[in-house]
């Protein structure tokens, strides 16, 4: 995984925090990419792609979409739970959790048809925004003493 190489390549270690820093993008993908086989539901049955809208219907998939988001939720905090990082990561991820959090319901409720494809759309700046926060957590740490 991308965050373990560089991890690694920069610290010279491979230790608990690039595990965390996998786990964070493995809890995050189910959310992300179902969002967008919800879209893309009738397209994936047409090619008989089995996505999970296609296998198991939307209404589950919207579930799990919610229930991963609340499993991404509980992880990116653990950086903050094991020392890894500090307040300003843990404001920051605070409030991209809320807003990742809207939209996921957003796919669980299944009210606006445009909902699963913003979904993923702001799950890609949400994950990059994260692990920015976790940068500028460090360097505000290393700044601050």
């Amino acid at each position: 995984a991308p965050p373990m190489l560089g991890w690694t390549a920069v610290t010279g270690q491979l230790g608990p925090e690039p595990l965390l820093l996998v786990l964070i993008v493995f809890a995050w993908t189910p959310p992300h990419f179902w969002a967008l086989a919800i879209h893309k539901r009738d397209e994936y049955a047409r090619a008989e792609v089995p996505m999970l809208p296609v296998t198991h219907g939307e209404a589950f998939t919207r579930l799990q979409v919610w229930l991963y988001g609340w499993l991404t939720v509980a992880v990116t905090l653990l950086p903050f739970v094991i020392g890894m990082s500090g307040a300003v990561y843990l404001v920051g991820v605070a409030v991209l959790n809320a807003r990742f959090m809207v939209w996921n319901w957003k796919v669980w409720r299944g009210v606006d048809p445009k909902a699963p494809l913003a979904a993923f759309w702001f799950s890609i700046r949400y994950i990059l925004a994260v692990f920015g926060v976790l940068l500028l957590d460090h360097y505000a740490r290393l700044w601050v003493g």
